[in-house]
């Protein structure tokens, strides 16, 4: 008898793959996990190498307990009988002014562009950070990182060099400070301590300096421009670079206006407003320097150098009117002589660069150097021929 044999069960479709992996995908997949690995060994050792260097540097940071009662450099300073100041001498020309007697618009003028969030961040500002380095990278103009409170533990106590060690010693001494002084300490110190050119330390020198008026007076246009000096005070000066001055001055102003320091009606008054630069040749000043040379060597000889940082202020007996004829009369008679003497030739010779932009930059610095005698104004020869003398000052 024959047997029926079960026709085969129906084939299921297999779940296996038909192939196996390739080696370029595993080749690839090992290499990104070896990479991702050696990333993270890299984070950690690099968090590591933050965490040593700041474990070694911190005991190692100056006192800054003698901020708290801020005593800066100070000039010492002559005056005549009638209390007008007739010489001043010291390497810092600085009036400290206490953070309640500078005026608000200064304060804002200074926060709008160095740390707008200075009240906000505690020392180091992370958003400011983010958003300086996206300004940076795009092709916005360029905008730096560090605080109000990071430049005053600059300024004090570092020195200008940019490494890693100083950079770490910088952020210590920011928490450092931002521990022991309020907000408005911090920012007394900045408005007081940093350099604004022309030898004027502090926003109150800077303001006499440039405007000839206190700080309590200053418009917002005069703040904007005092307040574009500390990124850099050569290259932003009114006196020697006007363009660029004003330049960064309206862009001051606008950061007011985007911080809602001011309202846009004094935004647009602020920019039309003619600033009157103090110059050389608008200062009225005593003519009593052998006087104030006298007075320096007789404090000098009594108190030693400490008479150039300790504010000090010498009244003499001499009559500020009287000691301006005797001056006149003295170089009347002088000019007179040398007018009836042969031409003694220029004060130097200066060799101008090709370029007309490094030429006037070099005309410029000299100028200031030089500085013009009352009505004798120094000037630049730059083409002389028998009928005609080009002058650039």
């Amino acid at each position: 008898m024959a047997t029926r044999i079960p026709p085969d069960p129906p084939r299921t479709p297999s779940l296996e793959p038909h192939g196996t992996r390739s080696p370029l995908a595993g080749l690839l997949i090992g290499f990104f996990s070896w990479s991702l690995g050696l990333l993270a060994a890299g984070l950690l050792a690099g968090l590591l190498v933050v965490a040593v260097a700041l474990a070694m540097a911190y005991p190692q940071l100056p006192d800054v307990s003698d901020l708290a009662d801020y005593k800066p450099k100070l000039s010492m300073r002559v005056f005549s009988i009638e209390g007008k100041q007739i010489g001043e001498f010291g390497e810092e020309r600085r009036n400290l002014t206490p953070f309640k007697d500078i005026p608000p618009v200064m304060v804002n003028a200074v926060l709008a562009i160095e740390d707008a969030r200075f009240y906000q961040h505690g020392g180091l500002d992370y958003i400011g950070l983010l958003r300086a380095s996206l300004a940076n990278l795009g092709r916005a103009k360029s905008q730096g990182a560090s605080t109000i409170t990071m430049q005053v533990a600059r300024n004090v106590y570092l020195s200008s060099e940019k490494t890693f060690t100083r950079k770490i010693y910088e952020i210590l001494l920011t928490f450092k400070l931002e521990h022991l002084l309020s907000k408005d300490q911090i920012l007394e110190i900045y408005l007081n301590q940093i350099y604004l050119g022309q030898r004027a330390y502090g926003f109150a020198a800077a303001s006499e300096t440039y405007f000839g008026k206190p700080l309590q007076k200053i418009s917002i246009a005069e703040a904007a421009m005092l307040a574009g000096l500390p990124k850099a005070p050569s290259a932003y000066n009114p006196i020697s670079n006007p363009k660029r001055a004003r330049s960064r001055q309206l862009y001051i102003i606008e950061r007011m206006l985007e911080n809602n320091f001011i309202t846009k009606e004094q935004a647009e008054a602020a920019k039309r407003e003619e600033l009157k630069i103090r110059t050389a040749a608008t200062v009225q000043h005593t003519h009593a320097d052998y006087v104030a040379e006298m007075a320096r060597q007789l404090m000098f000889a009594q108190y030693g150098p400490e008479i150039y940082t300790r504010g000090l202020h010498v009244h003499t007996t001499i009559r500020a009117e009287d000691q301006e004829v005797a001056y006149q009369a003295l170089r009347r008679g002088i000019l007179d002589y040398e007018l009836r003497q042969h031409y003694r030739g220029p004060e130097k010779f200066i060799n101008l660069p090709a370029n007309p932009a490094e030429a006037e930059d070099l005309i410029d610095d000299t100028l200031i150097d030089a500085g013009d005698k009352g009505d004798l104004l120094a000037a630049v020869v730059v083409e002389a021929t028998p009928k005609k003398v080009r002058v650039a000052r």
